[in-house]
């Protein structure tokens, strides 16, 4: 079953959760070809029924220790662009579309999304262009994300010290 995972981490953006589960973003997603929609609430007031919306069947949670094996189960993860969540997604090689909650000042989370987004990792909108980024994306442009090696990091430093 073609599914797309939702996940706000453990804030509240309630405004993605009403976007993602309009009639033109389930439609759109049906469209798609996807089947299931799972969606994680976190914090938020915005809890929709488990059901059906546009012929997708509808999961609902708040939070569970693990979202991992959401993750690894998704087509395509949508995302709130905390850090957190951007890297869980990418490091389970999930595609992804991180939208930004551009009513957050200041936000870091747009550089993050950008620097990823530029980098080929990612895609990335606002909930006002949620929909027509669904009906325009293109996953095959996704780059992996390959995982740190903080091994290197260890080595340069015990050189830099001496201790190598």
């Amino acid at each position: 079953m073609k599914t797309v995972f939702v996940t706000v981490g453990t804030t509240s953006f309630d405004e993605l959760i009403e976007c993602v589960t309009s009639e033109e973003a389930t439609q759109v997603l049906s469209a798609l070809g996807y089947e299931k929609l799972v969606l994680q609430v976190g914090r938020g007031s915005v809890v929709p029924d488990a059901g059906s919306f546009a012929g997708l069947q509808v999961d609902v949670f708040r939070f569970k220790g693990s979202i991992a094996e959401d993750m690894r189960d998704a087509d395509l993860v949508i995302s709130h662009a905390g850090a957190g969540s951007c890297l869980e997604a990418l490091g389970a090689r999930r595609p992804l579309l991180v939208v930004v909650n551009d009513r957050l000042m200041d936000n870091h989370q747009l550089e993050l999304a950008k620097q990823l987004h530029s980098d080929s990792h990612l895609l990335y909108c606002t909930c006002s262009t949620l929909t027509q980024t669904l009906r325009t994306m293109d996953l095959s442009v996704l780059a992996p994300f390959l995982p740190g090696r903080p091994q290197n990091f260890a080595t340069f430093l015990d050189q830099a010290l001496g201790l190598h």
